[in-house]
């Protein structure tokens, strides 16, 4: 099967000429003037043997370089993706967490979480336990501080346009995953509840947490419901907990990640923003919903 070569050229850069002109492929599309280009290859360990040579020069370019095959379901029809540090730039829990100066302490667990270092239920079970109290306005304070990711409602509002389903799928919190979705253009949310008592926290999350199984089991069940085979899903998130769901996606992509995360699958975007997912599909500069 043709393989497919794209590159990416990170945030505020470009892609140099001197550096695309010195790839020798079988035949080349221009996604996006000077920012994403395809490049097909007949031969998969030719165009594995370039990607290699290519790596190192990438990183120090700020390029990202994606290798996949070249087939009928590369424009994906369900897209599952994290929130937290992914669809936003945030942490929101951190966030929540600093009102009561305790930023610095909830977001070293959370690091740790992220990192697959500690269980992700455990973790946000002890971080959710320190804001006992809190009041509930708090979180409309919290949500204004939080900001989408660049690319982010390109992506959502692109697949969609285009006939996909588009859904946030996050260990945070329905009071933030459901304005962010909406805001987005998402079709559904979900995420965990706070649990919220007299107008304050109580310290709790309502069960069942959403974790990395559930992550994984809620798109299963997309899929299913929309009859759409793994190829037809693409996945995407940054921490340990969206391992399960990377892996049962067609192409599950590790969004400025993890090492952890990374190790797990072959599609890393570390300098790129949310839009390089839709070069990855194929998409033009010319289709992408601004």
């Amino acid at each position: 099967m043709t393989q497919i070569l794209t590159l990416i050229a990170g945030a505020e850069r470009t892609l140099p000429a001197e550096f695309i002109n010195k790839i020798k492929a079988d035949n080349s599309t221009v996604l996006h003037q000077d920012k994403a280009v395809d490049f097909f290859f007949d031969d998969a360990p030719r165009a594995a043997a370039v990607l290699q040579d290519l790596a190192a020069e990438c990183d120090t370019q700020k390029i990202d370089a994606v290798l996949q095959d070249n087939n009928p379901a590369r424009r994906k029809k369900l897209l599952c993706a994290d929130m937290d540090s992914t669809l936003i730039e945030q942490e929101g829990l951190d966030l929540i967490a600093a009102h009561l100066g305790l930023g610095e302490e909830t977001a070293a667990v959370t690091e740790r979480a992220m990192r697959g270092e500690i269980d992700f239920a455990a973790s946000l079970t002890e971080r959710v336990a320190l804001l006992k109290g809190l009041p509930a306005s708090k979180l409309d304070e919290t949500f204004a501080a939080l900001t989408d990711t660049p690319g982010a409602e390109k992506l959502v509002k692109t697949m969609r346009q285009n006939g996909a389903r588009c859904v946030l799928i996050s260990g945070g919190f329905t009071v933030f995953a459901d304005k962010v979705a909406a805001r987005l253009g998402c079709h559904a949310a979900h995420s965990n509840i706070l649990d919220i008592a007299d107008g304050a926290l109580t310290g709790q999350v309502i069960p069942p947490i959403l974790d990395s199984l559930r992550k994984r089991a809620i798109l299963e069940d997309e899929r299913s419901k929309l009859h759409l085979g793994n190829s037809d899903v693409l996945a995407v998130g940054d921490g340990a907990n969206d391992i399960p769901m990377l892996e049962a996606a067609g192409i599950g992509v590790a969004f400025r990640a993890k090492p952890k995360v990374e190790a797990v699958t072959p599609y890393r975007i570390r300098h790129g923003d949310l839009s390089s997912l839709l070069y990855l599909q194929g998409y033009t500069e010319a289709e992408i919903v601004a």
